[in-house]
């Protein structure tokens, strides 16, 4: 057992004298206390207690006595025993202990186990004393034959020793006895013997030094807010009502905004985790587990791609590789690819990728290769021998890199192919026609005779494409096509498949070989069917997938979006498998971007959204859903509630209470859990698939945490997913088709309750919040090394136009059923707060753009917003803009982005509410109010001048009606400075102040517009003619028409005058 590590005082090595030394020590020792934890107390930190509640503390006083060895001789004083007691090595032996009353007798209960008299040697000294201060030495009769155990070198071999005298270190009052179990308390000393219970992953919490100062400031920024529209409603301008009127409205509503968007933000978190641990509990041997096999659930990965025109193959290959190749248990991972076009151009690049994969996936294994996708892996800019230690790894990437480029040239060429081999069929279909005709008719070809020979598009097998044709044809075009499922890589073996020492040109001697299992799934398409797009197509696998492999949990991923971190589902699972993981629905990975503009003049990497607003959501209910890079538990996906749940009752949600009428599951047994739930809207119609049906409880069970600590509820004994995958049949695979037929969710709930929710352009957003409308959590994974790259729009039309779709995504959130504040009392305020933002933020653009013409406005009119910039307006606006650079300094702290990031940001936020936020709300309303539906679409486009250059699309100008708007303010605004500032300089009594407030604000709508203006003058300042003509026609507008508002007033003995 150990020792303290603090440096020995002198203390008293009991033998055959009563008087050597001082009397016995204490030591502290580690003991397991009842949550699992081992923890110590040190030497120096003294507790005392009487014997009746010794037993009762997480810490008792032992007295531990070393018992007679060659180095530890009873009656030499000074000698080796002296020697032995006051160093600080610390004895051989178990370290953690319990201190159980049954387990450490009293000095009468230990005297009749004790073997001869050297126990009773110091009982002169220590009669006085406490009964737990006594102790007892084991005789030893050896001690002169160990003296001949000594090595070569004069040393004590003391492991011998122990072994031929079964020599015991520690005796005192914290004998063990060898009567290893305890009826009272249920231990054995195996228990303390074994590693302590560790829990998976841990909470890092902001430093108080900087969260509480941002608490802080939030507050008083609201109090000063309070204050400032108070003091701004009771003192109007007179002089210009309207325009003081117009600017309450808007700051009342941005000061509404602010509030939704900062209170969600009090409690950011940290969050990290163990994979040492994780594989200890999953994949070490032990007696639920003899051979070491993985113990982890089952993963299916979905990626969703729809058009190769858009979506490049060779962009969706290397995605599929880089899962093909992801440390996690081969044989629990099986990838599926919802191929919604039906194109048989992404089908042969997936084959294609099959291929290579079985050099590339044993060559990331053997060198341990990060990223593993190879575009990206061959593109690093890093030397790719860095902490590579294997004598062939040059030679390996030499090989495999020139593997790669003839892969690539084969993805290239597949188009061209593909049209040859349909055109030599075609061409033979057509001689068959005619040799046909020809023999009917006697060897002639009627004059009139019109051939009729249809166009296909053909297989390399000599068969028809099931899919979509080049030339549509009935059954064969987009949107009315088969279903098609074909398994790529087959079900791999349960048990490791070495290579050999020349396996395809490269040494994988001691290489797992296998590939997990992929398959290509088309859903079934036709005309009468609504097939809901992307969310249709999702649910579409997650039926098929429950049939084939039916993992517990599902990742999902973008065709763009590849896994750059190997170990980020072993990440992932860990937050699933721990402690309280039955509750999480879903693990949301943060989303970063390759190709980015080194200024990121659109704030594409949105670090503020993924590293702040998320990381903060975190803290509260968990973190929303963003469409990709998230791993869900199939079971929630299916629309259940969670085991447990609470439920929050007051006005601020402040009253917490479990679910009363939620029961957890009684058994641990593989039993269907769809009548165990007595939610009263528990989801029923699955459809009629009773394969489909019983998987269900199938993927409940392997879903639940180890049941390896008493704390773990809900869980799963050890070793129960050990047993291999069934092959795959033929009634199995007819059945995973079935379910993926376009009238298999007719009078079903899937899309209203079961998996991605329909009816939004955001099905991401709505789906999400249904799981935590019933209870549910999720969590965010922030991995050292990013868990998943993509790509993002870098040119400004690309970029409007994904952010108008968000926007009117949130639209139609905020006029739906799904609108937070018809939201359960499942949800926590703060996280209906923050569902309410995601509906509500798009109405921000309305108020934002009033504002925006406001400075105009007051130049031109020559009035400002407050009568005079007294003391009262400068003070309250320069608390509310300090405080705002203080909280956004101290997000800045916590969230660990940059201040350019942050500033990025923030223009724009301007550019997007002017533009994109404000045509959605539009969209909005009209389909709300009237039904139509209008689509900008782009009128004019041109191409990059440098193809070699990556970031050639930034300057690439597409002109699209979303830009009318903020080139209009930008225009309103120079234009008004130019003439509020000449008005100023002639007038007889000029009014600085009022042109300062006018300007300064003037120039803050501006500076924010400065990356949409660099954008519309593309590469070297060139501005585009139709960005010329339009400011011309606005300007000339806006001048006539402030004219009819504000006609000029001549002098009095003027005749004429100007009318319109």
């Amino acid at each position: 057992m150990d020792k303290s590590s603090n440096p020995r005082r002198p203390s008293a090595s009991v033998g055959g004298d009563s008087d050597r030394g001082p009397s016995p020590q204490s030591v502290k020792f580690a003991r397991r206390t009842s949550s699992g934890r081992v923890v110590s107390l040190s030497r120096d930190d003294e507790i005392d207690l009487p014997g009746d509640y010794a037993a009762q503390n997480d810490y008792i006083n032992y007295t531990v006595l070393m018992p007679p060895t060659p180095d530890n001789q009873p009656g030499a004083s000074g000698g080796a025993a002296a020697a032995a007691t006051s160093s600080g090595d610390k004895p051989d032996g178990p370290t953690t202990f319990r201190a159980p009353s049954s387990r450490f007798r009293s000095e009468t209960q230990q005297r009749g186990r004790a073997g001869g008299g050297d126990g009773g040697d110091g009982g002169s000294d220590a009669a006085g004393k406490l009964d737990r201060r006594m102790s007892v030495l084991k005789n030893n009769n050896n001690n002169n034959k160990s003296m001949l155990l000594r090595s070569q070198t004069q040393e004590f071999d003391h492991n011998r020793w122990l072994f031929e005298t079964k020599g015991k270190y520690g005796i005192g009052n914290a004998f063990w006895q060898d009567d290893s179990f305890d009826h009272d308390t249920g231990m054995s000393m195996q228990d303390f013997m074994d590693k302590p219970w560790k829990p998976l992953t841990r909470k890092v919490q902001v430093p108080g030094g900087v969260i509480s100062p941002y608490r802080v400031l939030i507050v008083i920024r609201m109090i000063a807010l309070t204050m400032f529209l108070i003091w701004r409603v009771q003192n109007p301008n007179r002089e210009a009502m309207w325009l003081w009127g117009i600017s309450i409205v808007c700051e009342i509503w941005f000061a509404f905004s602010w509030l939704l968007d900062i209170l969600p933000k009090f409690n950011p978190i940290n969050r990290a985790a163990d994979l040492a641990a994780l594989k200890d509990k999953f994949e070490t041997p032990g007696p639920s587990n003899p051979t070491g096999r993985s113990d982890l659930p089952g993963m299916d990965v979905f990626i969703s791609t729809a058009d190769p025109d858009k979506e490049p193959p060779l962009v969706t290959a290397n995605t599929i590789l880089s899962i093909l190749a992801v440390n996690y248990p081969i044989e629990k991972v099986s990838i599926y690819i919802s191929d919604d076009g039906g194109a048989i151009l992404t089908f042969e690049a997936m084959a294609e990728a099959v291929k290579f994969a079985e050099v590339w996936v044993p060559f990331c294994r053997k060198h341990d290769i990060e990223p593993r996708n190879p575009d990206s892996y061959f593109s690093q800019k890093m030397d790719p021998t860095k902490n590579k230690k294997r004598p062939d790894f040059v030679k390996d990437r030499r090989w495999i890199k020139r593997e790669y480029d003839e892969f690539k040239v084969r993805i290239n060429g597949l188009p061209e192919v593909i049209h040859k081999r349909c055109k030599m069929y075609n061409k033979n279909e057509e001689m068959q026609e005619k040799k046909l005709v020809k023999e009917k008719n006697n060897g002639v070809i009627p004059p009139d005779h019109k051939f009729e020979v249809t166009k296909a598009t053909w297989m390399a097998d000599g068969t028809h494409w099931p899919g979509t044709w080049f030339n549509p044809a009935p059954d064969h075009a987009k949107g009315d096509h088969a279903g098609i499922l074909q398994i790529m890589s087959k079900v791999p073996d349960n048990d490791p498949i070495m290579g050999g020492p020349d396996e395809k040109r490269l040494d994988f001697t001691g290489i797992d070989i296998r590939l997990p299992m992929f398959a290509y799934v088309s859903r079934e398409k036709r005309k009468c069917y609504d097939h809901n797009k992307k969310a249709g197509a999702m649910n579409a696998l997650v039926r098929a997938s429950a049939i084939l492999s039916n993992g517990a949990f599902i990742l999902n991923l973008d065709c763009d979006h590849y896994i750059y971190n190997s170990m980020a589902i072993r990440e992932g699972m860990c937050y699933m498998m721990d402690r309280g993981g039955d509750r999480i629905c879903y693990i949301q990975f943060p989303q970063r971007f390759e190709g980015i503009d080194p200024s990121d003049r659109y704030a594409n990497h949105n670090t503020v959204f993924f590293d702040g607003n998320m990381r903060a959501l975190d803290g509260l209910q968990g973190p929303v859903y963003v469409g990709t890079g998230c791993m869900f538990r199939r079971y929630a996906l299916y629309g259940f509630p969670p085991p447990r749940a609470n439920e929050y009752s007051g006005v601020f949600g402040q009253n917490k209470a479990p679910v009363k009428n939620m029961v957890s599951p009684q058994s641990e047994e593989e039993a269907p859990l769809t009548s165990g739930h007595p939610d009263l809207d528990l989801p029923k119609k699955f459809g009629n698939s009773t394969m489909f049906t019983e998987s269900i409880a199938v993927a409940e069970f392997q879903g639940r945490p180890l049941a390896d600590h008493f704390s773990v509820k809900n869980g799963r004994a050890p070793g129960a997913l050990l047993m291999p995958r069934p092959p795959l049949d033929a009634p199995t695979a007819a059945e995973a088709i079935a379910v993926i037929s376009c009238w298999y969710e007719d009078k079903t709930e899937w899309g209203d309750r079961i998996g991605w929710i329909y009816g939004s352009v955001t099905e991401d957003v709505v789906t999400g919040y249904r799981m935590h409308n019933r209870g549910w959590r999720s969590v965010y994974c922030i991995t050292k090394r990013d868990a998943f790259r993509g790509t993002a729009p870098i040119n400004l039309t690309d970029r409007l136009h994904q952010v108008l779709r968000w926007a009117t995504g949130s639209v139609e959130i905020f006029f739906s059923r799904n609108n937070a504040i018809l939201a359960t009392s499942r949800l926590k305020f703060l996280q209906r707060i923050a569902y309410l933002n995601v509906g509500i933020y798009p109405f921000t653009s309305i108020f934002l753009v009033v504002y925006c013409f406001l400075p105009a406005l007051s130049l031109f009119s020559g009035k400002f917003i407050v009568q005079s910039l007294d003391i009262h307006f400068l003070s309250y606006l320069l608390i509310i803009t300090l405080c705002l650079v203080f909280i956004s300094l101290l997000e800045v702290k916590w969230s660990g982005i940059g201040l350019e990031e942050w500033w990025r940001n923030e223009q724009f936020w301007v550019i997007g509410g002017t533009s994109a936020h404000l045509v959605a709300v539009i969209q909005g309303l009209l389909k709300v109010i009237a039904g139509i539906e209008i689509s900008f679409t782009l009128t004019s486009k041109s191409t990059g001048e440098d193809e070699d250059d990556i970031y050639a699309d930034l300057y690439v100008v597409k002109w699209t009606g979303l830009f009318i708007m903020p080139l209009f303010i930008i225009i309103m605004n120079l234009v008004a400075l130019v003439i509020g500032f000449s008005r100023t300089v002639y007038s007889v009594i000029p009014e600085w102040s009022k042109l300062f407030g006018g300007a300064f604000f003037s120039f803050w709508v501006l500076v924010h517009m400065y990356p949409f203006a660099k954008g519309l003058m593309g590469r070297r300042g060139r501005v585009p003619t139709i960005v010329y003509v339009w400011a011309g026609l606005i300007s000339i507008t806006s001048s006539l028409l402030w004219i009819v508002i504000s006609p000029p007033q001549g002098n009095a003995d003027d005749t004429a005058t100007l009318k319109f």
